[in-house]
């Protein structure tokens, strides 16, 4: 997995470049923020665009270099994560640290952010479990690094068709998503974990793949060694 999982990086990086390339800076921003203003309304989380709510610890995980980060502060303490930063403030225009001050910005794997042991009071995921080398060292460091009864909101790309399924598997098909998965079979690695399902939302439906949200409350979290109450609050 470690290969395709290169080999899908370096992919994305040249998927951005070519999807950028002639899109103007400023009004591609605009765009984007008003697609995450509307998807926080769409699946019951707007309220998060309110002046008037106390603040949050969020982390945008798997951010990329126009993630959901762009619309939360200054209400929020927000924190952006992904392996990739460092090279999408290299090599693309549309995004910079210094266009998002507020924010911090940590160019690291999921699945290495465990270590750092922070606790948040929303994890956001989008368009990114997909992508991930490990997928169940991911999951885990996920529902860890949210507060108990907090909230966890994830997005994914999932499979249709039992068979087409497997037939990407093995070529693969997409290249961009290494990890190849029904709905059900990724609710049931968070359910499984004790995460406590919200809300399912279908954000867009296709040919081979659907594109969910789902929402998901933070209960006690089950490891292999059981329940575990980190970053519980008392």
């Amino acid at each position: 997995m470690n290969l395709r999982w290169k080999i899908a990086q370096a992919a994305e990086i040249r998927w951005w470049q070519r999807y950028l390339k002639n899109k103007n800076t400023g009004d591609y921003a605009a765009w984007k923020k008003n697609y995450w203003k509307k998807l926080l309304e769409e699946i019951g989380l707007s309220e998060l665009l309110s002046k008037d709510k106390p603040a949050q610890k969020i982390l945008d995980a798997g951010s990329g270099p126009a993630g959901i980060f762009m619309v939360l502060t200054p209400q929020h303490e927000v924190t952006a994560l992904d392996p990739l930063i460092d090279d999408y403030e290299k090599k693309l225009d549309h995004f910079k640290r210094s266009f998002y001050p507020e924010v911090t910005f940590v160019s690291q794997s999921l699945e290495s952010f465990v270590d750092r042991k922070q606790i948040f009071d929303i994890v956001f995921c989008l368009n990114a479990i997909n992508h991930v080398n490990d997928l169940q060292t991911a999951i885990d460091v996920l529902i860890k690094t949210v507060r108990i009864n907090g909230t966890l909101v994830v997005s994914i790309d999932a499979h249709r068709s039992y068979f087409l399924k497997k037939v990407f598997a093995a070529l693969p098909g997409d290249i961009l998503h290494p990890h190849q998965f029904t709905l059900e079979e990724y609710r049931q690695m968070f359910l499984s974990r004790g995460c406590e399902e919200i809300s399912i939302f279908l954000k867009k439906e296709e040919a081979i793949f659907n594109y969910y949200v789902l929402v998901m409350r933070i209960g006690n979290r089950l490891t292999d060694n059981g329940l575990t109450n980190f970053g519980k609050q008392v």
